[in-house]
């Protein structure tokens, strides 16, 4: 806590570099996530396979991910971005179709008896339907995504991490306890402001 008292403006510039990470490969996931997660929820035959492959790639060591891209695309921002985007896939798509293969039949047939064409249908019923879900996978990828960004700093990619990483390799405890207790506070913060939004959005 002394560190995190004593150079307020440092933890809170690192800070705003984590969120920028966190929240602009969420974005970006986003992106790739949702036309994907409908995809998959429409085709069993692809979902299963594609739904594997990203099982996967969720469960390989960030470390090890980073030491795969960095050979490609160097150390730095894009690096990081490119392994939080593909580590957020599983949780977002896994979601997204779950949420659209829920929706009640009866509410598509519905639609189409009223002359909704499918693309109509889509964002006019199922994504509002399937809202609800797709919020909580959003919670879910994000505090998953904060706590990797940490780990992002090892490829000088920037944010909370750096406190964590200069603390062991100067034996400055006190760093890493605030780089800690921030990353913390804001996986926190984070869940809770989307947990809020995801019972609004149930209601």
């Amino acid at each position: 806590m002394t560190y995190l008292i004593r150079h307020p403006l440092e933890v809170l510039a690192l800070t705003g570099q984590h969120l920028v990470l966190t929240f602009g490969s969420l974005a970006i996931a986003l992106i790739i996530a949702l036309p994907l997660g409908v995809v998959v929820a429409r085709n069993r035959r692809f979902g299963g396979p594609t739904l594997a492959v990203l099982g996967v790639i969720y469960t390989i060591p960030s470390l090890a991910l980073l030491a795969f891209i960095v050979p490609i695309l160097g150390l730095g921002t894009l690096s990081a971005i490119v392994a939080l985007v593909a580590y957020a896939q599983m949780i977002l798509v896994r979601n997204i179709a779950a949420g659209l293969r829920g929706i009640d039949p009866a509410q598509l047939d519905a639609a189409t008896g009223l002359g909704f064409t499918a693309l109509q249908r889509l964002v006019r019923v199922e994504f509002p339907q399937a809202l609800p879900t797709i919020v909580g996978g959003i919670r879910i990828a994000t505090v998953s995504l904060i706590a990797v960004a940490t780990v992002a700093s090892y490829i000088h990619a920037g944010g909370l991490g750096d406190l964590l990483f200069d603390g062991i390799h100067q034996d400055y405890p006190q760093k890493i306890i605030a780089g800690s207790i921030a990353a913390a506070v804001l996986a926190i913060a984070a869940d809770l402001l989307l947990r809020s939004t995801e019972r609004l959005v149930r209601r």
